[in-house]
């Protein structure tokens, strides 16, 4: 079970707890699903999910999905609307996630150059966590410095882990750019080949990062691409990451044949094939967004598109002119049909990432 090394096994987990559990998944060769959470109502639907499948789930926050957190009346010139919204989701988080008696990992997505000052905010909060409780806020954070050139990438990623390693706080980080659009950043027109990361850059961020802390994992372009699209438009090639273990693991003169924690973004779309061959060369983390997006919304479309001669007026509809309409327009109904529909293919996910019945 995947709980039984844990310290903490239900609720956010942090430090060691992580670094167990995510070895755990390279052994038992199954990849967390990292949910892209915006609202309380995305948050219960993926606990939800990852509950009933008795699995660990990852809930994070994007920039722009914190800043929704906060609410979009919220000034952001600043990142002052993503930092309060990311700590009031992380405190949301926390005091929720034990009701459903399984470990979460709670993380912040992509944090490019222009971002760090949402990154340091949070940050702020993570030590000041700390000093109070013993442990950061947030169990991981990212740091994507993968548009910038490489040795930027790497020195700013270890000045960001040094601040995190006393916390024993992880920190994912980005070489080799993942195509498509994302939360405002937008790869759709890169070279094909910046898609694809290099063993000598994986070694060499290793060697640099595991001099700090072990607490770090590496999303590895293999063709990555946000969102979804045609089959064959996009070539992933996740037998690359069997050769940056290979690579590490012989420079190193390590003994595991997988030492590096690897991510996979742009999950959505992909084939079960793909997915399978890529945890089994070391991936831990799955980026979930697009389809879960899509998935969120057919839930409440449907339901509009079905009660519609029940949701034109407060009273009025089919069964009467003065019968009354609240049980259908009330939020909590028709927003529970967007969760049900979401938590459907979170569990899809864990399913077929292999992490369901891994608790």
């Amino acid at each position: 079970m995947a709980t039984s090394p844990l310290s903490r096994k239900t609720g956010v987990i942090v430090g060691d707890d992580v670094l167990k559990l995510f070895k755990y998944a390279q052994e038992k060769e199954f990849a967390i699903p990292a949910i892209n959470v915006t609202s309380s109502s995305t948050v219960v639907a993926s606990l939800e999910a990852a509950r009933d499948k008795k699995a660990p789930i990852i809930l994070q926050m994007s920039q722009g999905g914190a800043a929704y957190f906060a609410g979009k009346g919220v000034a952001n010139d600043k990142q002052q609307a993503s930092i309060a919204g990311a700590i009031a989701g992380a405190h949301y988080i926390r005091s929720i996630a034990p009701s459903y008696d399984i470990p979460v990992i709670l993380h912040t997505d992509h944090c490019a150059k222009k971002l760090l000052p949402w990154l340091d905010g949070m940050m702020d909060a993570d030590e000041a966590y700390f000093k109070e409780h013993g442990e950061p806020l947030f169990s991981s954070h990212m740091i994507d410095l993968s548009e910038e050139e490489v040795d930027y990438n790497i020195e700013t990623t270890a000045k960001y882990l040094k601040r995190a390693a006393p916390m024993k706080q992880f920190l994912e980080m980005e070489i080799g750019i993942t195509g498509g659009e994302e939360d405002g950043v937008n790869n759709e027109d890169v070279d094909n080949n910046s898609l694809y990361t290099q063993p000598e850059d994986i070694l060499n961020i290793y060697n640099t990062l595991s001099a700090i802390s072990p607490y770090f994992s590496i999303a590895a372009g293999f063709g990555n691409v946000h969102g979804v699209y045609k089959p064959g438009n996009v070539k992933l090639h996740p037998e690359l990451l069997n050769k940056h273990q290979a690579h590490v693991k012989d420079k190193t003169g390590s003994k595991d044949n997988k030492p590096v924690f690897l991510v996979f973004h742009g999950g959505s779309g992909s084939s079960k094939a793909e997915y399978k061959e890529a945890i089994s060369n070391g991936v831990v983390k799955v980026n979930l967004d697009t389809d879960l997006q899509y998935a969120y919304l057919t839930g409440i479309r449907d339901y509009v598109l079905k009660k519609k001669d029940y949701i034109m007026s407060q009273v009025g509809n089919p069964e009467g002119e003065d019968k009354p309409n609240k049980k259908f327009f009330d939020p909590r109904v028709w927003v529970r049909e967007g969760e049900k529909t979401m938590l459907a293919r979170v569990q899809e996910g864990l399913v077929d990432f292999n992490t369901a019945n891994q608790l």
